[in-house]
């Protein structure tokens, strides 16, 4: 006979009642084949649990270790069934999720705050990356959902818009720009610009070229940037200017300026983006709770 959950039950109803009759209508058996699993597990052990008379029941030193241990089995399996009823409902487990600048300087932080207000059970693994890197972190199944730059026009993955920011020039104190209440784009000709480096901010430049296109101009790169913060750092230098999104307001260092662009209405979207086909149900229940909390008039504060 092996030992299982169904014996400690047994014995543990029996150490809390001692009595066998209780303790058999407690769990719903006969008293008689309760007594049998009781005795038939001391042989298989080796030895006396209960102490039996014909008035009373009682726990051995050896009895009362062995409830303490049936107990904390029991009450481990029992954590063991809930999480795992918690997995499969989404309140637990992890999601990895890559992340752009962009993103992190916009609304992500608001909304991973949010929804970790919901699901604190729910682990999230962040790691940041550029939006090409994304798409491939998403491919090869080491990210479950990302946070990236344009709109992605690719078989097999879903998306939702995060948010829409305009761009801005971003200008050092010194610069005769830098006392306008805004400027038009086609003024930006014959100035040195600081920009992403091309490898990193492709999706970025494929939005904002266009628009140089249309001015009837290409810029004049002086310097590349790796990162936002480098680009503004750049700027403050004075090796030129950059053309960036209006979430840059929020997080400008001393020593700069950002103009409104009056002729460019175009936007530049942050997508959260996952395989359609790779579902977890912890990616899923996010997913839920960003078309839920992106509705109109939804504030994250």
């Amino acid at each position: 006979m092996g030992i299982d959950l169904r014996h400690f039950r047994c014995f543990v109803a029996v150490a809390e009642e001692l009595h066998f009759h209780r303790a058999a209508k407690r769990l719903g058996v006969a008293q008689p084949a309760l007594s049998r699993t009781i005795k038939t597990m001391e042989n298989e052990l080796g030895v006396t649990l209960l102490e039996r008379s014909n008035r009373r029941v009682e726990l051995t030193h050896v009895g009362e270790i062995f409830l303490t241990g049936c107990r904390k089995c029991l009450e481990h399996s029992e954590r063991i069934i809930e999480d795992m009823q918690r997995v499969q409902q989404g309140s637990i487990g992890t999601l990895r999720i890559g992340y752009t600048e962009n993103a992190m300087n916009g609304q992500l932080p608001s909304l991973l705050k949010a929804f970790k207000g919901q699901t604190p059970d729910i682990s999230l693994v962040l790691t940041h990356s550029v939006t090409s890197e994304q798409v491939s972190q998403l491919e090869d199944g080491s990210i479950d959902l990302g946070f990236a730059t344009g709109n992605l026009a690719k078989t097999g993955f879903e998306s939702i818009r995060i948010q829409s920011e305009r761009f801005v020039c971003v200008v050092y104190d010194s610069h005769p720009f830098a006392t306008r209440s805004s400027i038009c784009l086609s003024e930006l000709a014959e100035e040195p610009m600081v920009q992403g480096a091309r490898a990193h901010w492709q999706h970025y430049y494929s939005r904002l070229e266009p628009l140089f296109r249309t001015a009837g101009f290409e810029p004049k790169i002086a310097q590349e940037g790796l990162t936002t913060t480098d680009i503004q750092r750049l700027v403050a230098c004075g090796i030129g200017i950059a053309i960036l999104t209006e979430t840059v307001v929020d997080c400008l260092p001393s020593g700069l300026a950002v103009l409104p662009i009056e002729d460019v209405t175009d936007c530049l979207d942050t997508i959260a983006v996952w395989p359609a086909q790779q579902n977890t149900v912890a990616k899923d229940r996010f997913v839920s709770f960003l078309r839920q909390s992106l509705n109109p008039g939804t504030n994250f504060s």
